[in-house]
């Protein structure tokens, strides 16, 4: 199952705000310290990361921002692992082409979790077709968009308000969808990790 906890817990730990609300609190004076979660965070002491130690924290890092379960990210990395290229940008396309991350990435969500429950609530269509599989994989040239019924929701008014899609998806605020236009290189992709560290602790 995918993490329903705290997200700016989570947000914290990593360094990368998972939601605006997170992303709110980390800039604030009181909690925008650089410091550990909980009640004792600032206290502790932090000894330097072994390698292995820097790995699952990338790797961490990595599956938080896409809020995916372990297994679907071991899954994810044997499939890129046995594709002809660089598997940390295999990797990176495959998690970039889930229904849910083209949702979140061109603005018709607010945060990833927020995308996966739009599209498990049935309120997508791909290419005309009602799709509620947050790990429906969109094909480049597929147009993902809100179904009319659900254009008036408060959630989608306000993200599309916003919205400020990556070069490889064309957003139309218009008519509340959005093309996905080529498999995005890794300086399109918005993602604080270091993808080799993360292809190296699964590749031990």
């Amino acid at each position: 199952m995918n993490y329903t906890g705290p997200k700016v817990r989570n947000s914290r730990k990593i360094g990368v705000p998972m939601t605006a609300k997170a992303g709110k609190i980390m800039s604030s004076d009181k909690a925008g310290r650089k410091s550990p979660p909980g009640q004792h965070g600032s206290t502790k002491r932090r000894g330097k990361l072994s390698v292995y130690g820097t790995q699952l924290f990338e790797k961490q890092k990595l599956r938080l921002q896409y809020n995916i379960h372990e297994r679907q990210m071991t899954n994810y990395f044997k499939k890129a692992s046995h594709l002809t290229g660089n598997t940390g940008d295999i990797l990176l396309q495959m998690l970039e082409t889930r229904l849910d991350a083209v949702v979140f990435r061109s603005g018709l969500a607010r945060s990833m979790s927020a995308a996966r429950q739009y599209v498990n609530h049935g309120h997508f269509l791909v290419n005309g077709k009602p799709v509620n599989i947050p790990s429906y994989q969109v094909k480049v040239n597929d147009i993902v968009s809100v179904r009319e019924k659900s254009r008036k929701m408060e959630a989608f008014q306000e993200a599309i308000r916003t919205a400020a899609p990556p070069a490889y998806l064309n957003l139309s605020k218009a008519d509340f969808s959005v093309k996905f236009l080529h498999l995005p290189a890794r300086e399109e992709v918005p993602v604080v990790c270091e993808i080799p560290l993360v292809i190296e602790f699964y590749s031990r």
